[in-house]
């Protein structure tokens, strides 16, 4: 078995204010092969896809070999629960969503036990309208059918959250549509939907193929990504996707959301820490699909909010900061 989780916040003292080690209790054995994990991904085409299915092939060819077999779910929310009934042992999720279901906030009928291991990337929100529609901000949505990510997703989550504060509610209510992003972009480009909500990497290829297709509009979410960030606290930011991607002219403000490679508290700590060293390792590959420029760091990747760091993941970082 593996010991107590370890917050964030005593990691954190430990690497950046030169405090006393840690006691790392558990009793996770480090002898015999790696138990083979089960990572829940996301849809097909879609980042946490990538993700896994590369971070599976990483580990393949690192040694030793940490055992990883992706599958495709809906994603956040869908992988939280899997987590939460042991179906899964490692998962990725969007920050928002995994905080919900460590506090049994909906839709979660219950506190899960879930772990972080690292803070891998930031989620742009997009909200993506034609160039020739007849959206030109936020409020304009109104009444209008929206794709707002599939059920049992986080984009799903975000998205409830995200109309929620812009007024969009009641009388003001968007037509929501629960589709995945490939049936978001199909549905855009017929014109069956009026906007898309989707929150990934950047660029997103289905995304940017699109934008080769027709013009398209992304709606600035600066106010949203205050108003999210006041009632939700920093699990929310203010991003900017650049000029120049999805045939955007100037930079837009939108949100941001971290997304969490997560484990199962009884995984063991040896396995955790070898999962780590690949993502480390290897984070160039692991991300070049999922969002362009960024990177991933030590001290990024222990931001995990209230979710707390699995044993054997401050084991790894206590061996990067020494």
């Amino acid at each position: 078995m593996t010991g107590r989780p370890i917050s964030r916040r005593g990691l954190l003292r430990f690497a950046l204010m030169g405090g006393p080690a840690l006691a790392l209790p558990g009793c996770a054995r480090d002898d015999g092969p790696h138990r083979r994990l089960t990572l829940a991904t996301g849809a097909p085409g879609g980042p946490y896809h990538a993700f896994g299915h590369a971070l599976a092939v990483e580990a393949a060819r690192s040694s030793p070999h940490p055992r990883v077999t992706p599958v495709s779910t809906a994603a956040s929310v869908d992988n939280l629960r899997r987590l939460a009934a042991g179906s899964a042992d490692l998962a990725l999720a969007m920050a928002d969503a995994a905080e919900q279901a460590l506090h049994g906030a909906a839709p979660f009928a219950a506190p899960a036990r879930v772990t972080a291991l690292a803070r891998v990337y930031v989620n742009y929100t997009h909200l993506l309208v034609r160039a020739d529609g007849p959206v030109r901000s936020v409020a304009d949505l109104a009444g209008r059918p929206v794709a707002t990510g599939a059920t049992g997703s986080g984009a799903q989550v975000l998205a409830g959250r995200l109309l929620r504060v812009a007024g969009l509610t009641g009388g003001r209510a968007v037509r929501e549509q629960r589709l995945g992003l490939a049936e978001s972009v199909t549905a855009l480009r017929r014109g069956t939907v009026d906007a898309v909500i989707w929150a990934g990497g950047v660029p997103t290829p289905a995304l940017s193929a699109l934008a080769r297709q027709l013009p398209l509009r992304m709606l600035p979410l600066e106010a949203e990504a205050e108003a999210l960030r006041a009632e939700y606290g920093p699990v929310y930011s203010a991003v900017t996707l650049p000029a120049g991607v999805y045939g955007l002219t100037a930079p837009v403000t939108t949100i941001g959301v971290g997304n969490y490679l997560l484990a199962r508290p009884q995984v063991p700590d040896r396995d955790v820490r070898d999962v780590l060293r690949v993502v480390f390792e290897r984070w160039r590959v692991l991300l070049h699909e999922v969002t362009a420029g960024a990177r991933l760091e030590p001290r990024f990747a222990v931001a995990t909010g209230d979710l707390p760091l699995h044993p054997g993941a401050v084991a790894y970082y206590r061996s990067v900061y020494g």
